[in-house]
């Protein structure tokens, strides 16, 4: 089981304002914020649903090639809401919400490229309710 992942990205504050955006749908928040001066490299924002952070996002170079991260959600009208906020927050579309039955019959996502081009997805294994 994994416990937490995170991606480097460009401008911090920029990737900052577009994940709060982006995963606010799907109960995400910044949990903590830690400076350089604290983890020894970079400054870094820590997301997740309360209580703890799971997902983090680090100031430095752009992970080469780019990371693809997958939240999996509770339903799929989540997936929509997640695709329609993170398009508005400035993300680029990279999969519109649907189903993808070449993973499996109920896979149901959708995919947002970051500021820095890193894909992030939405996803729903449940059958549509």
């Amino acid at each position: 089981m994994i416990d937490h992942t995170g991606l480097t990205v460009s401008n911090l504050a920029v990737s900052k304002e577009f994940y709060r955006r982006a995963l606010e749908p799907i109960g995400y928040r910044i949990l903590a914020e830690f400076p350089a001066s604290v983890t020894g490299s970079a400054d870094v924002v820590g997301y997740g649903v309360p209580p703890k952070a799971d997902f983090w996002v680090a100031s430095g170079r752009p992970n080469v090639p780019p990371i693809h991260v997958a939240f999996r959600v509770a339903n799929r009208h989540l997936v929509d809401v997640f695709y329609r906020t993170a398009l508005a927050a400035g993300g680029r579309d990279n999969g519109a919400p649907g189903v993808r039955p070449h993973y499996h019959e109920h896979y149901y996502g959708a995919f947002v490229l970051d500021p820095d081009g890193h894909n992030i997805e939405a996803v729903c294994h449940d059958p549509a309710a």
